[in-house]
This record gives C-alpha cells, structure tokens and sequence, in this order.
C-alpha cells in the first residue's frame, strides 16, 4: 500500500534515523517509489545523501584505530569507539567477487571481520589468536556489507570480539575473534 507524500516522508526521516546506512535504491524497495522520488524526498527534507549522512556519523564517533595503519582496514570504518564497539562499510564490487558467479569471495568478509575486530583494540598490538566464522548467505556484486563488532570481554592480555555483518539488515557473516593485545 503506497503512502501519501506527507506519511511517506515521516516514514523516511524515521528510517533513516534507525538505519543512516541506507541506501536510496534500498529506500526506493521499501517504500515501493523510485529511486529518484527518494531523492527528492530527501532534498525537502534536507536528508544529505549516503556519503554525507556516512561522514557525519564517523566524524561524532570516530576514535584513532591504534593496531593498526587505517588504510590497512578492509571496508571503510564509521563508527569507532575503542574498546567497545565499531562500524565498518564495505562496497562489493568486481574485484571482490568471482568473475562466473557474482559471489563475493569469502576472504573479503573474513577480511573486513578481522580487520575491524583487530582495529576496535585500544593497544598498538592487537593479533587475532582464534576466530570462529560462520557465512550465512552469498553476497553479491554491487551489495553494501555493514559489519558490526562489540568487545564481548577483556582479561589479561585477551579480549572477545564478536563481528556480525549484512547486507540490507540481513546477517550474511558472524565471527567470534578472540584478540591478543600487549597491554592491559
């Protein structure tokens, strides 16, 4: 049932609240419009696009990674808070997937998993000593992964990271990473 333009964009605004990850053509499938009628939408609404929306995000939670280079981070980090928990985005594009399939490859889920589980460690040395991993779904080419990582527990010189990644709030990857780190 299609809404009305006033009920449409309530709905929007609340949409993109929850989720400022969203994409328009993402928008467009649940509100049953098009693309461009999210656009606009957004333009009245003064909703900046997804990259703005993505920027404003890491800059009011974005911690220093410490373990390591931020270029060494598979996907793009948005949400960083050391310690407890971070947010990373990663664009499936050609060079991730296999050329007959369309699938991604697996390594690059593992790849931004891993990565944001060792960059959420406040400790110049962070290592992955076990990781548990299970694939949900294929991923395809052109879908957006948002992988979430929590610090489950820290002892010693150990903490727990659980990664939990989807595509359009589906769950297509969770690793459970147990972290070395030089201090604490």
């Amino acid at each position: 049932m299609k809404r009305n333009k006033k009920e449409r964009q309530e709905k929007l605004k609340e949409r993109i609240e929850e989720d400022p990850f969203s994409t328009d053509e993402a928008l467009a499938t649940a509100f049953q419009v098009s693309v461009q009628t999210i656009r606009l939408d957004r333009m009245e609404l003064s909703i900046p696009e997804l990259r703005e929306r993505i920027k404003h995000v890491a800059r009011e939670h974005l911690d220093e990674v410490q373990a390591l280079p931020l270029e060494e981070v598979i996907g793009e980090i948005v949400d960083l808070r050391l310690d407890e928990e971070a947010i990373s985005i990663l664009d499936i594009r050609g060079e991730h997937v296999f050329s007959r399939t369309g699938i991604a490859r697996g390594h690059y889920l593992f790849a931004q998993a891993n990565s944001l589980a060792v960059a959420i460690i406040n400790d110049e040395l962070a290592l992955t000593t076990k990781a548990s991993v299970h694939f949900s779904r294929q991923v395809k080419n052109g879908e957006r992964v948002i992988a979430r990582a929590v610090v489950t527990a820290s002892k010693g010189h150990k903490s727990w990271v659980d990664v939990t990644s989807k595509v359009n709030q589906e769950i297509v990857f969770h690793g459970e990473f147990v972290m070395y780190r030089s201090q604490r």
